[in-house]
């Protein structure tokens, strides 16, 4: 029935002129067609689209038939002969429809798909669509990255396998998509190099701009969140030959290396809206950062890259785009930055970096950044990574760097445990400095006093927080019982003995204070909860204490007493340092005493 209503309309049509097909025609043509699919009548459509007579109307009416039969193809098993005849019929289609028309009915039927049947229906019609855009001759650069933008856009949303499994599984088909996307670009790879070839006007550089956003939308997704690592059980990493392929085409069309150093040189659009261009400015420093990766940590497209540059500029160059992975906070991204800078850093010597770099924005502001995935990153290998590499960043710098950016995180880190870091980092350059034969300026005379002054400082006085401040307060301790250890009186390299005055004022006589007040208060706390405890005649009431400034989660009285009393030994640990250090002082300057 559904076959006799096609041929129907399709007599009446083969009489008309092709300039009078009406809209009706269309429609009548178009339901008739998927009455044939719904009915399981896709052989005898299938030769009516291949009768030579019909030519004219599938031309201009075939791509109408694009929708229901995507929807028929997914309905057939992959092996039913159906399937395989539907797929004839896409395939004719493709061959003999009006380019332009079929173009739009293709891009329509990849816009309205969502969900799991993304990357399916695009691998389906990736074939017919480079058909398609092969046979446009007008507007063909533009058509070319429409589809792109399109497809790119539809996968967008979908999540990128990450684990081994994930990627194995490959749920949503993304992985095998990425890579059928490629193959369908290769063409217009291959016609954008010839124009390059041919000519430089601006006319026949299209294709390339247009390649060009391809490229720079797929670092930004999905290798920007991918991982690379080799995995166990998998012959040909998908991401790893997706990647590939881009700096191939980037490198094709001669984009490769200008990308790597310098910002996004494409033609960008003048946003009327700040808000438009705030966005793809922070799309193209995406996207930049991931090459960077792929370049320099990875290793794609490095046999391209010219060996000229010294280490120092790499890292450099690379710093922009570390910073724009280390403000990040996905484990994937995040992970990329940390080891992008560590890459860039394994590269020199140590040393090796000159103090003038820290002119540089991005030398003062990374470390910061460091600083902050250290502390409240909740991935404990991220942050112990990060630690690592702040370590390695310190040991590139000269004497002079080091003294400067030990400053710089000093009054910026604002967190005990990484200004107590600092404070043994710099009580290992001094000691450096007193132990070999060479002269270092900055870590001993009045350079190391004025950086001393930082050192040894409560930031309130006697009323700091001892206990939130107590890694701090021990590396300082710590510090000064080496140099008096290290440095006598008579000789004073260090300056400290100088300086003694100003450290007991800022420091020590603070901090005796503070202990004495803090320990009354904790001792008062747990006398207060033990007379509590004795009248509840219960140790399981569950309240609250505070510590350190800050609320605990409730707790019994027998578990805040364990507190109490952990902070009690922490103030007796510093008082028991303080009590040596002063010891140690009151020796050294009797000892020069006597001998006067």
């Amino acid at each position: 029935m559904a076959v006799d209503e096609l041929q129907a309309i399709i007599q009446r049509c083969q009489i008309l002129e092709e300039a009078d097909f009406k809209g009706e025609d269309f429609n009548l043509f178009q339901v008739a067609g998927q009455k044939c699919l719904e009915d399981g009548c896709a052989a005898q459509l299938l030769e009516v689209i291949k009768n030579e007579k019909n030519k004219v109307i599938i031309k201009n009416m075939g791509w109408n038939l694009i929708s229901p039969l995507v929807r028929c193809i997914f309905m057939y098993e992959q092996k039913d002969d159906k399937r395989e005849q539907c797929l004839k019929i896409l395939d004719q289609l493709a061959q003999l429809c009006n380019p332009k028309e079929l173009f739009l009915g293709l891009l329509e039927q990849i816009e309205q798909t969502s969900g799991e049947q993304v990357c399916q229906t695009v691998m389906l019609l990736l074939q017919p669509l480079q058909t398609v855009l092969l046979k446009l001759q007008n507007k063909k650069a533009y058509s070319v990255g429409l589809s792109l933008a399109v497809i790119m856009n539809q996968l967008t949303p979908l999540p990128v396998p990450y684990t081994r499994q994930q990627i194995e599984e490959d749920k949503l088909g993304l992985c095998q998509c990425c890579n059928a996307v490629v193959d369908f670009a290769k063409p217009f790879v291959n016609e954008a190099v010839k124009n390059m070839e041919k000519s430089s006007e601006y006319n026949d550089m299209e294709l390339k701009e247009e390649l060009l956003k391809f490229c720079m939308k797929s670092l930004r997704y999905p290798l920007l969140t991918a991982q690379f690592e080799q995995l166990e059980g998998i012959e040909e990493h998908p991401f790893r030959r997706f990647a590939t392929e881009i700096i191939d085409i980037l490198w094709d069309i001669r984009e490769l290396i200008p990308l790597v150093f310098s910002h996004r040189k494409g033609k960008s659009p003048l946003w009327e809206n700040q808000e438009f261009a705030d966005i793809e400015q922070k799309n193209d420093a995406d996207s930049l950062a991931c090459l960077s990766y792929l370049m320099f940590v990875q290793h794609f497209g490095i046999d391209c890259f010219p060996i000229v540059f010294s280490p120092s500029y790499l890292l450099q160059c690379n710093m922009i785009h570390i910073e724009v992975l280390l403000k990040r906070t996905e484990e994937s991204i995040l992970s990329k930055g940390l080891d992008l800078f560590e890459s860039c850093l394994l590269r020199m010597e140590d040393n090796s970096l000159l103090h003038q770099y820290l002119e540089f924005r991005d030398f003062i502001s990374i470390p910061q950044d460091l600083v902050k995935v250290m502390t409240l990153c909740p991935i404990e290998h991220l942050r112990k990574k990060s630690l690592s590499i702040l370590q390695l960043f310190i040991d590139k710098f000269d004497a002079e760097g080091k003294y400067t950016l030990f400053r710089c995180l000093l009054k910026t880190s604002n967190h005990a445990g990484v200004e107590g870091y600092i404070i043994k980092n710099i009580k290992d350059q001094i000691h450096l400095s007193l132990t070999k034969a060479s002269d270092n300026i900055w870590f001993t005379g009045h350079h190391l006093v004025s950086l001393l002054g930082l050192v040894f400082l409560l930031p309130e006085g006697a009323e700091t927080d001892l206990l939130q401040n107590s890694d701090r307060i021990m590396a300082s301790l710590n510090l000064l019982r080496y140099l008096v250890i290290k440095d006598c009186e008579s000789d004073n390299q260090t300056g400290v003995w100088a300086a003694l005055a100003n450290i007991e004022h800022n420091f020590l006589k603070p901090l005796r204070v503070g202990l004495n007040m803090s320990k009354a208060h904790y001792e008062a706390e747990i006398k207060n909860k033990k007379e509590n405890r004795r009248e509840a005649h219960s140790s399981t009431t569950v309240s609250s204490v505070t510590v350190s400034g800050e609320k605990m989660p409730a707790m019994t009285t027998e578990m805040q007493l364990q507190v109490l009393h952990s902070a009690l030994f922490t103030f007796d640990l510093i008082e028991s340092v303080l009590a040596r250090v002063e010891e140690l002082m009151e020796v050294k300057i009797k000892a020069v005493m006597d001998e006067n």
